[in-house]
């Protein structure tokens, strides 16, 4: 078993870079791991079925190593070094560096769903509408200052400026159609740098769409702010609204930029399948989110 270390030197603040993490690895008992560029897959090739692919990067580096991880068959390591991190509040991992590492290195295995859309493959979330805003406008200097939070707060500048969009949404056999500002599919329990999805879970075998209908701009503020610290929609409201399913899709009037994992990905019409359990990553656990009652 080989493992193998790519590190996005733009990710995050850039203080978690290779030799960051090499250190701590070494110290775990991880020596000499083969390093590879981020931006080279002549590598990919030589990657063995039960090697261990251990990335430093936010989800948008960690979505690419996942599929690299598919095609080869080898097991995903998320070393946490970008914004959001959200697929590691998946898994649970530990936030200090010697802990994580030391996890790896004993190397627990869970296996979790992958969201997948024309050849294409998403672990956190793919977004329609203003949830693209913060990839598609916010620079990395906002990123930097706000970190997690850039997230929210790239959402609340444009709030006044729109006035939504119309769009079908279906998952199985529900479907809901109206106005819309923002629509996510989520393929675990947080999404967002942190937003945290009622009953979710990233091996449950289902995709969560979660749905923001145009309302005045303190109504959405304190539902912003009521789903950001306690995971549930406001009471006696009508915001939000929350699908679950193993398909879902989103047809608009008009092509709508698709971003997923924090990447520019495709237009509307958007259709994507849960993969139950596909992808073999370093961990103790998958969380599950807590209720909604």
């Amino acid at each position: 078993m080989t493992h193998w270390l790519v590190a996005n030197p733009h990710a995050g603040d850039g203080e978690r870079g290779r030799d960051f993490w090499l250190g701590h690895l070494a110290a775990a008992g991880i020596h000499s791991p083969v390093c590879q560029a981020f931006d080279q897959h002549d590598w990919a090739r030589q990657v063995q079925p039960g090697d261990v692919v251990m990335v430093a990067g936010g989800d948008g580096s960690v979505n690419r190593s996942a599929r690299l991880c598919l095609q080869r068959e080898a097991t995903l390591a998320v070393l946490p070094s970008g914004t959001a991190n959200d697929f590691a509040r998946n898994l649970n991992l530990p936030e200090q560096p010697e802990a994580l590492c030391q996890l790896i290195g004993e190397g627990p295995v869970q296996q979790v769903d992958v969201a997948e859309f024309d050849e294409q493959l998403f672990l956190n979330v793919a977004h329609i509408g203003l949830g693209t805003a913060p990839v598609c406008e916010a620079d990395d200097t906002s990123k930097k200052r706000f970190g997690r939070f850039s997230y929210g707060v790239g959402l609340l500048r444009k709030l006044s400026e729109k006035r939504g969009f119309h769009a079908r949404m279906q998952c199985d056999k529900g479907f809901v159609s109206g106005r819309w500002l923002s629509i996510a599919i989520a393929n675990g329990a947080f999404f967002g740098g942190g937003n945290e999805i009622p009953e979710a879970c990233a091996n449950d075998g289902q995709l969560d769409m979660v749905a923001v209908r145009p309302r005045p701009l303190l109504q959405l503020l304190l539902t912003f702010l009521v789903l950001r610290f306690t995971g549930r929609s406001p009471r006696r409201t009508s915001t939000v609204v929350h699908l679950k399913g193993e398909r879902c899709s989103v047809t608009t009037r008009k092509p709508k930029t698709v971003t997923a994992d924090g990447d520019v990905a495709t237009k509307t019409p958007f259709n994507v399948v849960c993969r139950p359990r596909s992808l073999r990553v370093i961990g103790r656990a998958v969380v599950t989110s807590a209720g909604s009652a």
